[in-house]
């Protein structure tokens, strides 16, 4: 009999050890995501400081830790086209401390590159929408050409003739300049360029033939006369060029495509974390001074629900990454 009750008593001892071992690591996620955040966050910008990406993540990010109030902190990290900075991200431990702040590279570079370092849809996930970029269709003021269809008939006559300025393969210009060219069925030489300034500044020079440049950037000089500009490359005109036409009026609108900028957190980062940093994305995107500051770059933020921001990352993945089939860009 007291064999019996050993034997039990030793049964019903592991079966409490084992449901103790379950519930505590249980317990403790539980507690750190009530918890969170508890300690700074880290913003990953895939691009060197002072860019556009940088803006986004700084306006909107920042005004996050100050919610919070919590430490951010914001990491440039350039390199392989985005890669190095976005693949450490897609990399990272799911507790969402480390964030990536990046544009249309995140879905296509994995098309583009055999060795990436991630897959977008299966090793990120979308926590919030920052910015869609407004960009705009330039030609030097020598071109006789002051709208896109004009534009069009001189490349279909010159196949492979005049140039084009590609600050970056599969960047969000390069995208929008091929669905473009697909549209309009013309072929540009492309040129290779470390970002937009100095392609812009061959484009002055009438080295360069077409470009579509950031709104912000390109501004300046359409005001100054150095540019000429032919369309938006938006969904809707914009308030400071109410006179030119978006792609789709000037009778292209395949070729509407407006880029975003999201931040994204790995994909195994629990439902409850990535719901709050939804909501603390949402709400600093509807800060007046975040808003102030977006405006000044021409770059309008929009919060979006999670359900919406999934939709758009896999729907813009499947469009973007069928332009680069098409387009012949390379894989490296």
């Amino acid at each position: 009999m007291s064999r019996i009750k050993t034997v039990l008593g030793f049964a019903m001892n592991l079966a409490l050890g084992i449901a103790l071992g379950v519930a505590v690591p249980l317990a403790t996620a539980a507690q750190a995501q009530i918890s969170y955040p508890n300690r700074p966050i880290r913003i990953i910008v895939p691009y060197p400081a002072g860019g556009i990406v940088d803006i986004v993540a700084r306006a909107v990010t920042e005004q996050v830790g100050r919610d919070w109030k919590q430490t951010v902190v914001i990491e440039a990290r350039p390199g392989g086209n985005s890669n190095i900075g976005t693949a450490s991200v897609a990399r990272s431990e799911p507790d969402g401390y480390t964030w990536l702040v990046t544009g249309p590279a995140a879905l296509v570079n994995p098309t583009l590159y055999k060795d990436a370092g991630w897959d977008a849809l299966k090793d990120l996930k979308c926590v919030g929408l920052a910015v869609w970029n407004q960009s705009v269709a330039l030609v030097h003021p020598s071109m006789p050409a002051s709208t896109i269809k004009e534009f069009v008939e001189i490349a279909r006559k010159k196949p492979g003739e005049l140039n084009f300025g590609n600050p970056g393969t599969g960047s969000s210009i390069d995208l929008s300049a091929q669905k473009l060219f697909q549209a309009a069925n013309i072929k540009l030489t492309n040129v290779g360029y470390k970002g937009q300034p100095q392609a812009l500044i061959d484009l002055m020079t009438n080295l360069m033939h077409f470009e579509i440049v950031s709104l912000e950037l390109a501004l300046p000089h359409i005001r100054a006369g150095s540019v000429k500009p032919l369309a938006v490359m938006t969904d809707k005109r914009v308030a400071d060029l109410p006179d030119v036409p978006t792609i789709a009026e000037a009778g292209f609108p395949e070729a509407t495509y407006v880029p975003w900028y999201g931040i994204y957190v790995q994909a195994g980062t629990s439902d409850a974390i990535v719901a709050k940093i939804n909501e603390a994305i949402n709400k600093a995107l509807q800060n007046p001074e975040v808003r102030r500051q977006l405006s000044v770059a021409n770059i309008p933020g929009k919060p979006m629900p999670l359900a919406d921001l999934a939709a758009l990352m896999k729907a813009d993945h499947e469009k973007l990454t069928k332009v680069i089939a098409t387009s012949g860009m390379a894989l490296q």
